[in-house]
């Protein structure tokens, strides 16, 4: 076993070729639970005792038997790519590449999304699709703006570089991590911004936005693909403790129980108003934050 570590250890190649396996093996499992946890914990919060913690696998499982109806032959296809693109952006961070690579490839990921809804006549799909669009404008910035400040105190866009700095990045970019925070909940896709699906909201089952012309593996490939994508945004809350592995960890929990507490404290916005609040909300504390840490370190 040891002759095998060692080999693997010296080779950059197939360590890295490891990481991307655990990542696409792993990543589904815990963003299974932590979507069950999400379910079991929301219902308690509303005085129901909710499905068990491992319900959204057999709800895939019993997704991927059903038969797959196509509009057309691009829709499945694009889905296909959004999966894809959504495990290629976790493996960048897992693998401790270029960070800014990873903020374009979940924002082409999401793209693929969006073309796919698109690609049907459904005036529910097209205006599911709309309100995703408006979604990834109202978090672009604010994503953009994590990376950038990361760079402004490590000198690196490198995740296996930031992860490494010797003192823990919240101590100088408190803003961009409450900015983070912000828009996570829209990234959660919770209220109030569930603009373009809303997850939980037991009306909208046959007619739910987005997805309302998927069915069979393609939704399941969808759901999956948010499952990765969750473990990936939890990941980015890790990088800003990451120096104190206990704290960091802690830090993710808190976010996670947070992003459901908020979900069932609030009613839905307006896409203006979600559109809005995001954008003021990065100015301030994500904006302010990278200009006070630019002219901080110029002098």
């Amino acid at each position: 076993m040891n002759y095998y570590m060692e080999i693997i250890k010296s080779n950059p190649q197939m360590l890295t070729a490891l990481h991307v396996a655990v990542y696409v093996v792993l990543a589904p499992l815990a963003g299974g639970l932590l979507a069950g946890l999400d379910r079991k914990i929301s219902a308690r919060l509303q005085g129901r005792v909710g499905p068990p913690v491992v319900q959204p696998f057999y709800d895939v499982f019993k997704l991927m038997k059903k038969e797959t109806l196509r509009v057309n032959r691009y829709q499945n296809f694009y889905i296909f790519l959004f999966l894809v693109f959504m495990i290629f952006t976790g493996s960048l961070i897992f693998t401790g590449a270029d960070m800014l690579l990873m903020i374009f490839a979940l924002t082409l990921s999401g793209i693929f999304l969006v073309l796919a809804a698109f690609s049907v006549d459904s005036p529910f799909s097209h205006t599911g699709a709309e309100r995703e669009i408006i979604q990834m404008m109202s978090c672009d910035p604010m994503l953009i703006l994590v990376p950038v400040g990361m760079y402004l105190v490590t000198g690196s866009f490198r995740v296996s570089e930031i992860a490494m700095f010797e003192r823990p990045l919240i101590m100088f970019l408190p803003g961009v991590f409450t900015g983070y925070v912000f828009i996570l909940t829209m990234k959660f896709r919770k209220s109030p911004f569930d603009l373009s699906m809303a997850h939980h909201a037991a009306h909208q089952e046959i007619v739910k936005g987005l997805t309302t012309e998927f069915s069979g593996k393609a939704l399941a490939a969808i759901e999956v693909a948010h499952w990765y994508e969750n473990v990936l945004l939890l990941a980015i809350v890790y990088l800003f403790f990451a120096r104190i592995p206990v704290l960091a960890a802690a830090m993710v929990l808190f976010v996670f129980l947070l992003e459901i507490f908020i979900d069932n404290i609030n009613a839905r916005f307006r896409w203006e108003l979600a559109f809005s609040s995001t954008w003021i909300f990065t100015l301030v504390t994500g904006g302010a934050n990278i200009i006070i840490l630019y002219y901080a370190y110029s002098i």
